[in-house]
């Protein structure tokens, strides 16, 4: 019986920038899920497909090899922290623009589908504490920015909801941070990558929601 695979792919909230290994928020869902593998009586393999600094872009450029070569049955996908920035040497466009940003994200989720994932996992992004700064060029801080892919990503999860499942985590940090907790407690000093505590937070929402789907291919027997 061959064993359920769990895939992230993403870019460095995924690859845990700025925290130790061991502290990240997939690392901790790659160990919880090992050890559901007695439970199910299947092995669960979770391979991290991450890269610091991806936009959807170069997601698509990587996806031949680093998905669409190994077998697929679960997937995270997560992007738009890097899409939605502004550089100076751009003159004001975004990396990614925010249509390009929809059919990349669009595309992303039609290739998983032809590579016969089991279940896409479609994440937005936490918020960050950049609110005041204006970026390069433009007449919008870097938050508002990020707020605007969010949204795009809830547009296409909602006009896809036979294929992929929304975990809106940027809804669950504003619920944190509205019950009084500060958004920089979850914050590394950069204002953007997500601390321990936030590591801590994104690994509550995620775990449950995949081992959800881990536990359902289990018990259907399927893809032996």
């Amino acid at each position: 019986m061959r064993p359920i695979r769990v895939t992230f792919f993403g870019d460095s909230t995924c690859v845990g920038q700025g925290v130790s290994l061991y502290k990240g928020w997939v690392t901790q869902v790659a160990a919880a899920l090992h050890n559901m593998s007695d439970e199910i009586g299947r092995d669960v393999i979770v391979a991290n497909s991450s890269i610091n600094g991806r936009t959807t872009r170069q997601a698509l450029e990587d996806m031949p090899y680093h998905i669409q070569s190994h077998p697929i049955d679960i997937i995270v996908v997560q992007f738009g922290l890097n899409d939605c920035n502004y550089w100076k040497t751009d003159r004001g466009l975004p990396r990614v623009s925010n249509m390009a940003f929809i059919a990349n994200l669009n595309e992303i989720i039609d290739r998983c589908l032809k590579f016969n994932a089991y279940k896409i996992l479609v994440n937005t992004n936490h918020p960050t504490s950049r609110i005041e700064e204006i970026m390069p060029h433009t007449q919008i801080s870097y938050e508002a920015s990020n707020a605007e892919y969010n949204e795009a990503i809830r547009a296409v999860c909602a006009s896809r909801k036979n294929d992929v499942s929304l975990q809106d985590i940027g809804l669950h940090f504003a619920r944190l941070t509205g019950r009084g907790e500060n958004i920089k407690n979850l914050l590394l000093e950069d204002g953007l990558h997500p601390s321990e505590a936030g590591h801590d937070s994104y690994f509550n929402v995620m775990y449950p929601a995949i081992a959800k789907w881990v536990k359902q291919l289990a018990n259907e027997g399927g893809r032996l």
